[in-house]
């Protein structure tokens, strides 16, 4: 079974005019149309089982109303292999019981999005979020490193997830893009042997952007080198598989990881087998 544990899609009344507005600030093209219905087409292509769409909260008034529309996509398209997760907001006064309702809706996890957000992975606002979800079994998936749309800006930096670990309660912790996107270096040097998962989500190969707000040598991404060492360091039972679609292929990305000097059994964590085992599959 091949699992994408990180994708995003947006309302369909909406899903034109936010690519383009996010497109414009990470100055990188999307490879499908952010829908339910184009994810899941490239699902298809790719010959992906099992999508995670991972919400994004910008601001606290949103948590609500994205948790529910969570939930109805999940409902809607659970034969076509897609399964949201919820999103919470550190400043939304509610969470505690926000929370509980997200795990009522039978949604298994969360989105954090500490760079949007406005607030660092260490924050005390963060903290309390990370203990009830613990205590919920909710899966946190957070932002961690660099963000192509905001250069410069780290809110979920190695050390910062170093102190939020150690300060919160257990927890099933997701770091995307590799545990901290261009942070690798740091990413080696503090967080293996963390009970952490990091994803592979836009972290691999080479993009090229659509101007000269980034140049190529900006945008190159870990090599096979730096890929294997950091598989390595976390060992293959903490890499979970993500595209990060529509930013990234879904086929291209899982054509890259294949053709990596990985057993078949790494290959199998990888691509799913870990995943299936967080969400409890």
């Amino acid at each position: 079974m091949i699992i994408d544990f990180h994708t995003h899609t947006f309302p369909p009344k909406i899903a034109a005019s936010t690519l383009s507005k996010l497109s414009a600030m990470s100055h990188t093209l999307p490879f499908t149309d952010g829908t339910p219905e184009g994810l899941r087409a490239s699902m298809g292509e790719a010959g992906v089982d099992l999508s995670v769409v991972l919400p994004v909260a910008t601001a606290p008034r949103q948590v609500e109303h994205i948790n529910d529309s969570s939930a109805a996509i999940s409902e809607n398209f659970r034969e076509a292999g897609l399964l949201s997760f919820g999103c919470m907001h550190p400043d939304y006064e509610g969470w505690h019981e926000e929370l509980a309702r997200i795990k009522s809706l039978g949604l298994r996890g969360i989105k954090l999005h500490p760079v949007y957000q406005g607030v660092d992975f260490d924050d005390p606002r963060t903290l309390r979020i990370l203990d009830r979800a613990g205590e919920l079994g909710l899966i946190v998936v957070t932002h961690a490193g660099l963000d192509i749309g905001f250069p410069g800006v780290v809110r979920c930096s190695p050390e910062m997830v170093k102190n939020a670990v150690k300060q919160a309660g257990p927890v099933k912790l997701v770091l995307a893009h590799m545990g901290g996107w261009r942070c690798w270096d740091k990413v080696l040097e503090l967080l293996p042997g963390l009970p952490v998962f990091i994803d592979t989500s836009f972290s691999t190969g080479r993009r090229t952007p659509i101007d000269s707000h980034y140049s190529e040598e900006e945008l190159q991404l870990l090599d096979s080198d730096g890929f294997m060492e950091l598989v390595k360091a976390f060992g293959p039972g903490r890499v979970l598989f993500g595209s990060d679609s529509p930013w990234s292929s879904q086929r291209e990305s899982l054509d890259w990881i294949r053709a990596q000097p990985l057993s078949q059994g790494e290959l199998h964590m990888i691509l799913g087998g870990n995943a299936a085992g967080l969400l409890g599959m």
